[in-house]
């Protein structure tokens, strides 16, 4: 019976976990194998080297945080209220790649590399543009559109973030207070 090889994927996620934990740099062949409990020449069954690995790992992030969100949204339906409502939901949920840890290390990381900062910009541009469809469909006044995309997206990335207390509310009763001024 031949070994059973580590999938590709689990790669992946293991490069994304790395990434979020310590940036770029901390990502290792050996370190992912250790952290797989395998050996590193299963990698190069799917990866050519560390850079390749690093390639995927952004595409899989860009396909991830932008087409793959919006298409779960729009599976979910309703009118563009509830999609938004589905967004908050799920973006808050915070899965391991659409998360603030691998979210925070790609846009520090793209401060340092052109080519990353070029896939965030896309990534970003998307997510924005299908905000300015849904918010669209119930904002007539194309300035106040923007305006709640701006604020949407900012507490996507600030959230994290901020650590300031919220006087006598939690967090969780501020961040719906917001969602629902956006929402109406």
């Amino acid at each position: 019976m031949g070994a059973i090889r580590t999938p590709r994927d689990k790669w992946i996620e293991e490069g994304l976990r790395t990434l979020a934990a310590g940036g770029p740099e901390a990502v290792r062949v050996e370190v992912l194998a250790q952290a797989l409990g395998v050996t590193k020449g299963g990698f190069y069954g799917y990866f050519r080297n560390r850079a390749a690995l690093l390639e995927e790992m952004l595409d899989t992030w860009e396909r991830e945080v932008a087409e793959g969100v919006i298409a779960r949204i729009e599976r979910d339906g309703g009118d563009a209220r509830e999609r938004l409502g589905h967004l908050f939901d799920f973006v808050g949920s915070g899965g391991l790649v659409t998360g603030a840890g691998v979210e925070l290390a790609i846009r520090d990381w793209a401060r340092r590399d052109e080519g990353v900062a070029c896939r965030l910009r896309r990534a970003d541009n998307r997510r924005m543009d299908y905000l300015r469809e849904l918010y669209g469909a119930f904002c007539p006044d194309e300035a106040d559109v923007e305006a709640r995309c701006l604020i949407t997206f900012s507490l996507r990335i600030g959230d994290h973030l901020i650590v300031a207390d919220n006087g006598p509310r939690d967090r969780a009763d501020v961040l719906a207070a917001v969602r629902d001024r956006l929402l109406s």
